[in-house]
């Protein structure tokens, strides 16, 4: 399953892009029609690519793109003559209807890739912490030390594992320990 999320008014609509989209050797995690749908769909999957018309059940395309994390893209399938006047911001790419399937799953190869280069240098970019908070994970660290009885790779491996089990980071996790310690 990739990071796809398929939204269109119509439910009809919908499954037909998925069809087309299964064919084409992709799999969309999601199919909405409303855009409180996506939004939902978007907290579960973290990054990816949405494909929808310009309308949705409940809001138009650029409400959604307005409102949504950097780490997801809009593939907007749409008539020109809806597109026309309208200014699409720098996350939606749009592809004319009637639309080639070669467009369409090129451009859906190329937005993937384009999301999962974002994360990787978000990622990379996290890994360098500075020197304060290297001083808050290692007081994170003594306190664990002091009040558990641990050594400072069984302290450090416990802040790990904290943090991995509630979705946030070994800093956080430090600042949250310093935090029940006063």
């Amino acid at each position: 399953m990739q990071n796809i999320i398929v939204a269109f008014a119509k439910q009809t609509d919908a499954q037909n892009f998925k069809s087309i989209l299964l064919r084409g050797g992709f799999e969309p995690a999601y199919v909405c029609t409303t855009g409180a749908q996506v939004y939902s769909a978007m907290e579960n999957l973290g990054s990816g690519v949405i494909v929808c018309g310009f309308r949705l059940g409940d809001m138009q395309c650029l409400e959604l793109a307005e409102n949504m994390s950097e780490y997801f893209n809009i593939l907007l399938i749409a008539s020109p003559a809806k597109v026309d006047e309208v200014y699409l911001p720098q996350n939606v790419v749009y592809l004319p209807t009637p639309l080639k399937k070669t467009d369409f799953y090129s451009s859906i190869t190329m937005m993937l890739e384009g999301v999962k280069n974002i994360r990787r240098a978000k990622k990379q970019k996290q890994r360098f912490r500075s020197k304060e908070d290297d001083k808050i994970i290692t007081s994170a660290k003594y306190i664990l030390m002091e009040r558990h009885n641990m050594t400072e790779p069984e302290a450090h491996k416990y802040l790990q594992k904290c943090a991995m089990d509630s979705g946030t980071s070994l800093l956080e996790m430090a600042e949250m320990v310093i935090s029940l310690n006063e």
